[in-house]
């Protein structure tokens, strides 16, 4: 008897899955080549730092002396070529990295420019152009502009070019590498390449921070091998591989990394305190299975794309587009299928597999969102979830999944229960 985890999908849905698989299998060999390279270089980077068992006993209190926070440190700084990283848990998002590289460089009458467009919207709240939260920027008297993007979603350089000849208190230019909760494509790193020769021509001594949530090893160079100065990414996305339960972290110059940490803890004792407790263990673990675990969520939003589109919904990128992170999105054009496919993947989760997701208010966000994320580590989008505004086009982004099987699976279940008849299952 022939094993199939499609059986009792319907017969049409089957036959879509099994064309999707044929169509998309020459770019799942590229991204397997992709892990194996990624893979390599982390492997050789933990060979060079020597990491031992002593280095994954953690520590508690002040953290002083803490061998193996140090060489953490080390090695994500190696893999970005970057003179120096801070690595911790008490960093507790991307969003809390962002911030926290953002304000250790910015002061007064500085100017914040996001050459990538409008960014996203907590770290709108963190700028303070919604909210106006106390401590936001606004609150500190940092200001803030941006160029909006051209209408294909790129950057308008000659916008960009105006507005750094006229404004003479930009101290640093942001680059959001993901769309967010926008509609264009997230930007590949030869795209930011090409943005931070740019600046750089221009001004040659602005700050070039990158936000790299959901970006990392998700191709072969990141953003900071071509002259970025800082960039900040979470662990419970692309660079905890679904191990760690905590943490961010910040990579870049030494004496931006030493504000940095001044910034995250205090004046003196900066990056040179703060304990790993139970946590360094997960965080060596996690980066050396990132290559891996971030090629299985790429290759399940592939497959996503791929099947989608072939239902006729709208997906962007296509599953032949250049990968540049693990976002996915599909617009559905109405609330309800929006609801019903985010509810399905909730449905085919390894946690809460019982829930029914409903819109509500979110904290840092303006409009009800709807969010569907069994995982193991709240609010890790390295394992699979789906969520997005309810506002048109009714699009959910989706991203994550630790195995490509369970992707598969997921989503071709949600399929079955947002777009076919009961009677055909």
């Amino acid at each position: 008897m022939e094993l199939s985890w499609k059986k009792g999908l319907p017969t049409d849905l089957q036959k879509k899955i099994k064309e999707s698989e044929k169509q998309i299998a020459p770019r799942l060999t590229e991204i397997d080549e992709q892990v194996t390279y990624n893979q390599m270089r982390v492997l050789e980077c933990f060979r060079t730092h020597h990491v031992a068992e002593e280095d994954l006993a953690g520590s508690t209190g002040y953290g002083y002396d803490d061998v193996g926070r140090e060489k953490l440190d080390e090695i994500y700084a190696d893999y970005f070529h970057t003179e120096d990283a801070m690595v911790r848990p008490q960093l507790i998002s991307g969003t809390h990295a962002i911030a926290t590289a953002l304000f250790s460089v910015l002061r007064a009458q500085d100017t914040l420019f996001y050459m990538t467009g409008m960014p996203y919207d907590t770290i709108q709240h963190v700028i303070g152009i919604v909210g106006n939260e106390p401590g936001s920027m606004l609150d500190y008297g940092i200001n803030f502009d941006y160029a909006k993007l051209l209408q294909n979603g790129k950057v308008d350089y000659k916008s960009i070019a105006a507005k750094l000849a006229s404004n003479t208190n930009i101290k640093v230019v942001a680059i959001q590498r993901s769309r967010g909760y926008a509609l264009r494509d997230s930007f590949t790193v030869a795209e930011i390449k090409k943005m931070i020769a740019f600046v750089r021509e221009r001004l040659p001594k602005v700050i070039i921070f990158i936000d790299n949530c959901y970006g990392e090893f998700s191709e072969i160079h990141e953003a900071t091998e071509y002259g970025a100065d800082l960039m900040a990414g979470s662990l419970y996305k692309n660079a905890g591989a679904g191990i760690v339960k905590t943490g961010a972290y910040i990579v870049g110059k030494k004496d931006l990394i030493k504000r940095a940490g001044n910034r995250l803890n205090v004046p003196g004792a900066g990056k040179h305190e703060g304990a790993t407790i139970g946590h360094i263990r997960d965080m060596y673990q996690g980066f050396f299975l990132a290559p891996h675990v971030t090629g299985e969520a790429i290759k399940g939003a592939i497959f996503t794309s791929a099947l989608l589109e072939k239902i006729g919904l709208d997906v962007s990128p296509s599953w032949d587009a250049p990968r540049t992170d693990l976002v996915q999105t599909v617009s559905f054009g109405n609330p309800k299928a929006m609801i019903g496919f985010c509810r399905a993947i909730q449905h085919y989760s390894p946690v809460n597999s019982y829930v029914d997701p409903v819109p509500s208010v979110m904290e840092g966000y303006e409009d009800k969102e709807i969010m569907a994320s069994g995982s193991f580590t709240e609010g890790s989008t390295i394992e699979l979830s789906s969520d997005g505004p309810m506002r048109p086009p009714y699009r959910l982004y989706i991203q994550g999944g630790l195995t490509y099987a369970h992707v598969k699976v997921a989503i071709s279940k949600a399929v079955a229960e947002t777009f076919f008849e009961k009677k055909d299952m």
